[in-house]
């Protein structure tokens, strides 16, 4: 059987806009994007008709939107939602980078499809744009109990923490050739190999 070919068009961060929120795990998708962003030399300009911030890259003779919603982790399926249909971007065409609670710091992972798992910004893309989107679920960790997850997620990991997020995000980058060329299995093989 063939692998199956997806064209990335469209990598959406997922994180809460403005200085405080910066350094959160919340805003683990926000970090992936920008990361992409300084290594292309590009630079974010906020859109209001995408209610976010966006610029525009090329991966492998690709170009590929970047997109980070201003419209705060809820509401983050209106700016997807913008952008997609003025760019007449499939759904299947999107890969959206979130905090995942379920994976320690350090772990990463691709994803097609699925549910929200609880996730305000997962929820409402949902809502806005149907699940057959892909997703890169950041490992931040679980604070032990359902009740202490907001407040956990809108704090800074720490040291040890942020160092294996960011080389988890650095694995990220090194599949993106592979994601932009539309190579999905052996991304996810590669990723999910470290």
């Amino acid at each position: 059987m063939a692998a199956k070919t997806v064209h990335i068009d469209l990598i959406v961060g997922l994180g809460n806009p403005g200085r405080d929120y910066e350094q959160t795990r919340h805003n683990a998708g926000f970090w992936f994007v920008e990361e992409i962003a300084r290594q292309k030399g590009a630079f974010f300009r906020p859109e209001t008709k995408f209610s976010g911030d966006v610029c525009k890259v090329a991966i492998e003779g690709r170009d590929i939107w970047l997109l980070k919603p201003s419209t705060f982790m809820n509401r983050s399926g209106q700016s997807v939602r913008q952008l997609a249909n003025f760019y007449k971007i499939p759904v299947e065409n999107i890969l959206v980078a979130h905090d995942e609670l379920d994976l320690s710091p350090g772990d990463i992972r691709l994803k097609t499809a699925g549910g929200h798992g609880g996730h305000n910004g997962l929820r409402d893309i949902i809502a806005q744009m149907g699940k057959a989107f892909h997703r890169l679920r950041v490992g931040i960790g679980h604070p032990g109990h359902k009740d202490r997850v907001a407040d956990y997620v809108l704090h800074r990991a720490s040291k040890e923490e942020q160092q294996a997020i960011d080389e988890a995000l650095d694995n990220a980058l090194r599949v993106l050739p592979l994601l932009a060329e539309g190579s999905w299995e052996k991304a996810v093989h590669r990723l999910h190999s470290k």
